[in-house]
């Protein structure tokens, strides 16, 4: 794997851990290896996708078995067809 693919990885990984302090130091890293910033841009915003999605679908599982939620008109598609974070 190149370089710059393991910088945008890292930056979409530590996005989606939240950890704000991994992706300043991966944002750095890229800016200083010329990574495009269109393209850190994109990595951030899938990484957002999946987090928001995953979130979704966690929300509506614990509403399925605990019951706290009760109905939940948020889309949580878990299929390969339909994922939770398209």
């Amino acid at each position: 794997m190149d370089g710059k693919t393991e910088l945008l990885i890292s930056l979409g990984a530590a996005t989606a851990a939240n950890c704000a302090p991994c992706f300043e130091y991966y944002f750095k890293k890229a800016t200083a290896a010329g990574v495009p910033s269109d393209e850190m841009r994109k990595a951030v915003e899938l990484a957002n996708k999946i987090k928001t999605g995953a979130s979704i679908c966690m929300r509506k599982s614990i509403g399925d078995i605990s019951g706290y939620y009760g109905e939940s008109d948020q889309p949580a598609g878990g299929t390969a067809d339909h994922p939770c974070c398209h």
